[in-house]
């Protein structure tokens, strides 16, 4: 008994670590993975280059369940922290990323868009994209 509540007690622990969102580009991209850090200065509009292409980060709507994750996890702010952060940058002239209304949006905006950066669930990738890091 003890032994198949270990084997599930792993499965499941396997399970909720899968990472169910990747953040992506298209493939004619030179960037082959980004870390937290990298995507958290992408995202905040803080890094606006790699090299000489311009990056153009996506981000879903506003109160989407990938969006909210994504801040979440990957930014560690919370919406209010970053409404704040978007209105001091506002008045220092820099915008916040582009929104689309769907992850399907976000996926054809990446996959036609050079520099483009959005994130999207795991099963909407194909072979048009390429993961630069899971969450």
């Amino acid at each position: 008994m003890f032994a198949k509540v270990f084997v599930v007690t792993i499965v499941l622990s396997v399970y909720t670590m899968a990472a169910d969102f990747a953040v992506v580009m298209n493939t004619h991209s030179p960037i082959t993975q980004l870390s937290k850090r990298q995507l958290q200065d992408i995202f905040l509009v803080k890094k606006r280059f790699y090299k000489d292409m311009k990056l153009i980060p996506v981000n879903s709507s506003a109160f989407s369940e990938i969006r909210i994750n994504f801040e979440k996890s990957v930014l560690h702010k919370s919406r209010n922290k970053l409404n704040k952060y978007w209105v001091k940058k506002h008045f220092q002239g820099i915008q916040p990323p582009i929104v689309q209304t769907s992850s399907k949006a976000v996926k054809l905006f990446v996959k036609n868009v050079d520099g483009a950066i959005g994130y999207i669930p795991i099963q909407l990738l194909d072979t048009d994209l390429k993961v630069l890091y899971e969450f």
